[in-house]
């Protein structure tokens, strides 16, 4: 069962640390299943309930699954490797279109909004015991969201989408409850959720969002949350419409106490409007971060949601960080009092640069996808292959498997590091690395 592998330790830490050596390193492999664990007790001479305790440390940490009688087995893809390490280093001379980073061109000067943020902490500084929210941050936030139609809740400021993400999952779920992902999805959350000990279930996606079809049955299957990427969906590129966003509140509206995140990081590079689904379950948050028209190192992100979540956030984030850095938020109230960045001109770039893109692949007969944002998913035969090849050609693409559960193999390419007279060059390369992609669907 285990091969050359023995687990050893007396202690239930032992024994889980173990094991996750083994996975780090490679001694054990993903789906690999592990003994019983009576049988382990025995091995090891110490009581089932040391080894019970030791496979429950295994799973809150994402590194098993158990599947009743089927047994406990190493994760498909643990969260002791990180999707993040699923990449292709660019040696000199190729160029990089893989990390999904903002063109830099794009993003604006900060050095003046910090320095009146500081101005401003110079001349009254922030103590102990105040408010974790900026009132002028408040403000802009509460002012955007209420254009795009979110219904009104408390809000709460934290270092990022992620971070937020983790949060608002901590303040409901417990280890063992599933959650609803899209898949293909953004790889950091879906490493996320099996660290914290949660259980993935995929989601189909197509351009107008998750399918209402598929979201209904991972709800009935007991996911005790959802993810809902509003726009520029990392990879695929979907974008919630309207008639999706109506299907999709029908599915919710039945499963009450279901968890319901939305991740609009898209907000201030995507032109097209948002259709929130907000408010269609008891317990909701809505998220928006800095890093991708502001730049990344801007670790903000603002949310709102039902009183109940946003407090219990606000709670535990008391007894750790406390808050975050009003400095920040104030440098980040100034750059949008300033409209330091013109949604609608950062949209048309990628707009164009993704639209050519798709254009010339399809003209060399790929199907490629890419609604909004600044990434296009291209569906290959063979992923491998295709990053290996292209990386020959002068190109590093993202490997489709740091973004995929159990679609077919694809790859992506960000295509804000990409210059106009690049579009065919790298179009010409992908045809010739991939063949004709023959799905439609990214499931």
């Amino acid at each position: 069962m285990l091969g050359e592998y023995r687990i050893e330790g007396r202690r239930a830490a032992e024994i889980a640390a173990s094991v996750e050596r083994a996975v780090g390193e490679g001694g054990l492999e993903p789906g690999q299943l592990l003994p019983p664990m009576r049988e382990l007790a025995v091995r090891l001479g110490v009581n089932a309930n040391t080894v019970a305790a030791a496979y429950r440390t295994l799973r809150e940490r994402g590194v098993i699954e158990t599947s009743g009688r089927r047994g406990s087995r190493v994760r498909p893809k643990p969260a002791t490797t990180a999707r993040e390490l699923m990449r292709v280093d660019a040696p000199p001379g190729v160029r990089d279109v893989s990390l999904g980073n903002p063109d830099p061109k794009l993003l604006p000067a900060i050095a003046d909004a910090f320095a009146a943020a500081a101005a401003q902490s110079d001349e009254r500084p922030v103590l102990y015991g105040e408010g974790a929210v900026d009132p002028e941050l408040e403000r802009h936030a509460r002012a955007a969201f209420d254009a795009d139609g979110v219904p009104r809740g408390p809000l709460a400021v934290t270092s990022g989408s992620l971070d937020a993400i983790e949060r608002v999952l901590a303040a409901h779920l417990k280890p063992g409850d599933g959650v609803a992902l899209e898949d293909p999805g953004w790889g950091s959350l879906l490493d996320l959720v099996p660290a914290l000990g949660l259980r993935a279930i995929p989601v189909g996606v197509d351009d107008e969002g998750p399918l209402p079809g598929d979201v209904e049955r991972a709800l009935a299957s007991g996911a005790r949350a959802a993810i809902v990427t509003d726009r520029a969906q990392n990879p695929t590129g979907a974008a919630v419409t309207a008639p999706r966003a109506r299907a999709l509140r029908e599915v919710f509206a039945a499963h009450q106490d279901v968890l319901l995140i939305e991740d609009d990081h898209g907000h201030g590079i995507v032109d097209l409007p948002l259709h929130p689904l907000a408010g269609a379950t008891r317990s909701w948050a809505l998220i928006r971060s800095t890093a991708k028209a502001y730049g990344p190192d801007l670790r903000l992100a603002v949310l709102t949601g039902d009183p109940v979540t946003v407090d219990r956030l606000q709670g535990r984030q008391r007894l750790g960080p406390g808050w975050v850095s009003r400095l920040l938020q104030r440098a980040v109230a100034q750059l949008w009092a300033s409209d330091a960045v013109d949604a609608r001109v950062v949209a048309a770039s990628y707009g164009r640069r993704r639209d050519a893109l798709i254009a010339a692949l399809a003209e060399r007969g790929v199907s490629a996808y890419g609604r909004s944002g600044m990434n296009v998913w291209v569906p290959v035969p063979d992923e491998t292959g295709a990053v290996a090849r292209l990386l020959h050609a002068g190109w590093a693409v993202a490997p489709g498997a740091r973004f995929r559960l159990g679609t077919p193999p694809a790859v992506r390419i960000t295509v804000a590091a990409l210059d106009d007279e690049e579009i065919a060059v790298v179009a010409d390369a992908v045809a010739s690395a991939t063949g004709p992609a023959l799905v439609r669907r990214y499931d």
